[in-house]
Parts: structure tokens; sequence; C-alpha cells
């Protein structure tokens, strides 16, 4: 390659360079000009946006207590909750009674207990308190708290 062709490859490196900069310029100005609008009035433009903003603000104001209350009762929602299945009778097969434990993220809540049997169904319900049971759990019943609590 001769002196002059790598003079002309270089200044067409450098053209290009130029060119591809006042493309991205170009484009930044359009998006800029596209704010403005059509009818030139910015003066307008900014009032009609000062009273969206004053209408976002109002519905923020109306939207706190709501959050709030949201907030203050979070913590008593369950949050968390299992289900184990087992055979209650030695007499009977197939996984019919259940075991539901609800806990909420300070694994308070209950478990209900559902012992399926071939003339009837009992139903048992007991409190939970910090993933502890407030009276003797069956394992079936602490294997659902254990589950449900992530434990």
């Amino acid at each position: 390659m001769t002196g002059a062709e790598t003079t002309a490859l270089v200044a067409a490196g450098a053209a290009l360079v130029v060119a591809v900069a006042a493309a991205v310029r170009t484009f930044g100005l359009s998006r800029k000009l596209s704010a403005i609008p059509e009818g030139g009035d910015v003066f307008e433009a900014i009032r009609g946006l000062d009273r969206d903003l004053t209408g976002v603000e109002s519905a923020i104001t109306e939207m706190r207590p709501v959050v709030e209350s949201l907030s203050r009762r979070m913590p008593g929602a369950i949050r968390h909750a299992a289900v184990v299945a087992y055979d209650a009778h030695s007499d009977q097969a197939g996984r019919l009674s259940r075991s539901i434990a609800l806990l909420n993220e300070r694994h308070d809540g209950l478990v209900v207990t559902l012992l399926a049997g071939r003339q009837e169904t009992l139903f048992f319900s007991k409190m939970i308190r910090k993933g502890i049971g407030t009276e003797p759990l069956s394992p079936e019943e602490q294997e659902a708290v254990d589950q449900a609590a992530g434990l």
C-alpha cells in the first residue's frame, strides 16, 4: 500500500467517525425537539405537566393511609402453608388424612388436621406460636408446621 492510499484510508476512516458522531448528535437533538409541543407553546405544556403532577400528588396522598394500613397488617397475614398427607389408620390406605399448617411471617397461625376414617372424618385445629404448638402436635402436624416454616 502506498503512502497516498494510506492517507486516503485514514481520511475515509476519519470521515466515517465524523459522520457517525454527527448522526448520534442529530438523533439526540431530534429527541429533545420531540419534547416541544407541536403548537410550540412550551409554557402551556409546562402548565399541563404541573396539573398532571398535582393530580399524581393528590392520588399518592389518598393512597398513603391504605398503604400504611396494609403495612401494619402484613405481619399477621398468612404467608406460609404446607400440607402433609398420610394414612391415619392402619386399616386404610390412600393417604386420605391431612395436616395443613397456615403461618404468618412470625410463624404464628394454626394447623388443621383431618383424620379420614371408614365411617367418619375427624377434624382438629391447634394454634401455633413462633412455630410451636400451644398444645402437643402429632408428628404429622409438626411436619406440616416445619414445612410451612421452611425448616
